[in-house]
């Protein structure tokens, strides 16, 4: 098959098979990973994190539109950038990973991990790494824009914990 008509495992294997392992799906058009460090320990990082409701107060590009509680599993809907997104939890590890599925028009789907790793002196690595799959994707959005909305995120993320 193309590689611009490829869209990926069904999002119940994407979900069970890959996000719930802490995977992303290597073999979708578009695949990035961003990392920053922060002064902050991971518990206070993990706690603006996870805080799904106050992400727009924070992220002006989000928002909330449907959210119940944060546990995997569990679903939700949301806009990024104007395009709604209906997400459903993989992962939610306290201090360590928040990891979901989505999809968005219909036919697109992406893996989202969001990984705390703690460091000496109270510090954070915070890597945000994602996959997303659908046909003709390519020809719309590319590596470079969703690596922006990632390091745009994490900017967002280290000023909200600081």
């Amino acid at each position: 098959m193309s590689p611009l008509l490829y869209s990926g495992p069904s999002l119940a294997v994407l979900h069970e098979e890959y996000a719930a392992r802490g995977r992303v799906d290597p073999d979708a058009q578009l695949t990035s990973s961003s990392r920053l460090v922060v002064d902050v320990p991971a518990d206070r990082v993990w706690a603006v994190m996870a805080d799904l409701r106050a992400w727009p107060s924070w992220a002006s590009h989000i928002r909330i539109l449907e959210l119940g509680d944060v546990r995997p599993g569990a679903s939700f809907l949301w806009r990024l950038n104007g395009v709604p997104l209906r997400s459903r939890f993989a992962v939610v590890e306290p201090q360590r990973e928040l990891t979901w599925t989505g999809t968005f028009l219909g036919c697109y789907r992406a893996v989202d991990r969001h990984v705390l790793e703690p460091l000496e002196g109270g510090r954070t690595r915070i890597t945000v790494e994602e996959s997303l799959a659908g046909p003709l994707l390519p020809l719309f959005y590319r590596e470079p824009m969703l690596r922006a909305n990632h390091e745009r995120w994490l900017s967002d993320l280290a000023r909200a914990v600081a």
